[in-house]
């Protein structure tokens, strides 16, 4: 039986669904915008985030309110079936991957509200035992780029280690200090998000500089030219791949079978999807590890939740959520995080 099968045959009742609205100011630049659906039924709610990144999107599912079709007696599996003929989109958005962020949000509130139905959690139907989190702080570093970052959250934890995402201004004073911390598990080249903000040239000097002064960090989404492949061979069994990776099928068609890869639930949209890509990544002996879309609420433990069972020792990307503030406050926990399920449904407490 998959992981899918384990679940897809819960009752779920619906009765109707609200929509919160969350914002938070990340960085100068960039107010982060999430909506958290609450789907209620039997005198209880489930609830899961949509992470999709354009706040116009967000705007407009506010505005348009609990308008879809929900309301029913379903399994998880029929609901799914059933949110992936609708349109979740009031008006259409231009980033097709921000759909499967949306089915994500519905299919974990889902998920969430048929387990508290059934009076069990994910781990006991799963029959998985939540362990410790091992978490990484994802950073950028600024431009010009800047140790200071790093440093405001070394002294609030000072054991803390980092994902940092290594961009063409970085020099050879600042990878020296950067060696010098010992604390990067991960650098993200960030050459995979063709089209976004966080698009990352292939820099052949910044690649051979970066995986030469980082010998055991893992590679996260290189972009592959000739010159980059060249300078990448001798380290294939550290690169590892996020943004590409949307199904199965995405990792049937990397450019050679990975020793690790990143699982973000969002990114691979439904549970089920998520579920089979587990499932698969077991089957053929790929690590994963868990990555998070800067959740602002709900969202963030449920990823969280998912790492405790499924790659729990792995450098997670998914520190609580107060380490993505531009000035995080002190007394955050350190690395890693004790098992925090909640007694019932899909929660992280």
């Amino acid at each position: 039986m998959s992981t899918y099968e384990l679940l897809a045959e819960l009752p779920l009742i619906v009765k109707g669904y609200e929509l919160e609205g969350h914002e938070v100011a990340l960085s100068s630049e960039f107010v982060r915008k999430s909506t958290v659906i609450r789907l209620r039924g039997s005198g209880v709610e489930g609830a899961g985030e949509d992470v999709t990144y354009a706040a116009e999107d967000h705007e407009a599912l506010q505005r348009a309110g609990a308008s879809a079709p929900l309301a029913g007696r379903w399994t998880l599996e029929s609901f799914a079936e059933h949110l992936r003929s609708l349109d979740l989109f009031p008006q259409p958005t231009d980033r097709p991957e921000f759909r499967l962020y949306r089915d994500w949000a519905f299919d974990s509130a889902a998920l969430d509200l048929a387990l508290r139905q059934a009076g069990t959690t994910l781990h006991a139907a799963l029959d998985r035992e939540p362990a410790p989190v091992r978490f990484v702080a994802s950073l950028r570093l600024g431009e010009p780029p800047s140790l200071a970052p790093l440093q405001r959250r070394l002294k609030i934890a000072p054991e803390l280690r980092f994902k940092l995402d290594p961009t063409p201004s970085w020099d050879d004073e600042l990878i020296a200090r950067l060696v010098a911390l010992g604390a990067v598990d991960s650098v993200d080249l960030k050459g995979q998000y063709e089209g976004t903000i966080v698009d990352n040239p292939a820099d052949p000097d910044l690649y051979r500089r970066v995986v030469e002064a980082f010998p055991d960090a893992w590679i996260e989404d290189p972009k592959l030219t000739d010159e980059t492949e060249a300078i990448l061979l001798p380290h294939r069994e550290r690169i590892t791949w996020d943004a590409p990776i949307h199904s199965v099928a995405d990792i049937q068609a990397l450019p050679w079978p990975p020793r690790t890869i990143n699982i973000k639930p969002s990114r691979l949209g439904g549970l089920q999807s998520l579920l089979d890509t587990y499932d698969y990544c077991a089957a053929n002996d790929i690590d994963c590890y868990g990555g998070g879309q800067s959740e602002l609420s709900v969202g963030r433990g449920q990823i969280q939740y998912l790492a405790s069972m499924f790659h729990a020792d792995a450098p997670n990307d998914v520190a609580p959520a107060e380490f993505n503030l531009p000035e995080p406050p002190t007394g955050l926990p350190s690395s890693p995080l004790a098992p925090a399920a909640s007694e019932r449904g899909f929660r992280w407490d």
